[in-house]
């Protein structure tokens, strides 16, 4: 396993972004690990959560020029601290996200920060893909942006189930709406983490049952 890779699952253990137990997931699945993103709580930890995704940027998309897109509620943070690492690397992207609830005075709009004009490129900033759902919320919502495109989708973790077919989750967005989902890291790179340690197999355990019903085939 890469050195970053490590580094990575390590990091959203010790801020307790990844955890493992009996969860439901949006997607309405209920599963042995979660990873949350609403856990991070400090200024380091943000900073850091960012400097991942900027990593990740940089090696699949180099210094392209996009528009970077967190949505609500998680995205916001996760996208701001994306745009603030990839502006120590030279390359200084606006950022925008929605709001929950249309706002009806002052500025108005669903929108907050830079709105992508026709003919640029957006950036999806996640934390997490199941089943798709979220994705495909926002694809709704960025619809309304007439002239624009989204170029990738990047998230924390791939968790490498079927979406709504036998087909994995990120295959399935790929194939509906034509851009690349890219992740830091995915399932079998935590169960390989976890099983350097004797002490996680019943979690090593769970997690590939889990898998054989809700893994992409």
């Amino acid at each position: 396993m890469e050195a970053y890779k490590r580094e990575f699952i390590q990091f959203l253990q010790s801020a307790g972004v990844l955890k493992f137990g009996d969860f439901t997931a949006k997607s309405g699945r209920k599963i042995p690990y979660f990873v949350n993103a609403g856990m991070i709580k400090t200024g380091d930890q943000i900073t850091k959560m960012g400097e991942f995704y900027a990593r990740a940027y940089m090696e699949k998309l180099g210094k392209k020029q996009a528009v970077l897109y967190g949505p609500a509620y998680k995205g916001i943070s996760l996208s701001i601290s994306a745009a603030v690492a990839l502006s120590k690397e030279g390359l200084n992207l606006p950022f925008f996200f929605n709001r929950k609830e249309v706002k009806d005075h002052g500025e108005g709009g669903v929108f907050v920060g830079y709105v992508p004009q026709a003919g640029e490129e957006i950036v999806i900033i996640e934390d997490v893909i199941t089943a798709g759902t979220a994705i495909r919320e926002s694809m709704e919502i960025l619809s309304h942006l007439e002239g624009t495109k989204v170029a990738a989708t990047f998230i924390m973790v791939d968790r490498k189930e079927r979406g709504q077919t036998e087909k994995g989750a990120m295959q399935e967005i790929e194939e509906q709406f034509g851009f690349p989902v890219y992740s830091v890291v995915d399932v079998y790179d935590i169960i390989e983490y976890l099983e350097e340690d004797p002490a996680n197999e019943e979690n090593v355990t769970r997690i590939k049952n889990y898998l054989a019903v809700n893994g992409a085939k």
